[in-house]
């Protein structure tokens, strides 16, 4: 059964240069082959995204301007990332709920993830998650 501990926070390829940073995600820097990317952006003061787990689709999310929390949760733990940093990713697998808030103004939020959109693979109900996890377990 995934868990909390299960998603990471990972080091983006970053290359400084006098011009400007650069950063880059190729090859087998994430677990999963790209199917799918879009960003989070113009997010009203006080806005929540997310609310919803995938039940088979990993994503990988990196904050390319300003800030913003997300909440994992796992049915059993929460924790709370803080992304900041357009060279850091949270990779969060299948089977995890999370929910994204305090945005800074002018945030974005880079989305990579490992299936086209498919509403089957989403649980958008906390309480159905909680029952799909207690059916796993």
């Amino acid at each position: 059964m995934t868990t909390i501990h299960d998603s990471l926070v990972l080091d983006i390829t970053k290359v400084h240069d006098t011009r400007g940073n650069l950063s880059v995600i190729q090859g087998d820097a994430i677990p999963f082959e790209m199917k799918r990317i879009y960003y989070l952006y113009d997010i009203p003061s006080g806005g929540r995204r997310g609310g919803h787990s995938h039940k088979n689709c990993q994503e990988l999310l990196v904050a390319l301007s300003g800030s913003f929390d997300v909440i994992l949760n796992d049915g059993k733990e929460q924790k709370t990332v803080t992304l900041n940093k357009p060279n850091v990713g949270l990779l969060i697998p299948n089977g995890i709920w999370r929910e994204l808030e305090n945005f800074s103004s002018g945030s974005v939020c880079l989305v990579l993830a490992s299936a086209v959109f498919e509403e089957e693979d989403y649980i958008r109900n906390f309480a159905d998650y909680i029952l799909s996890k207690n059916r796993i377990s």
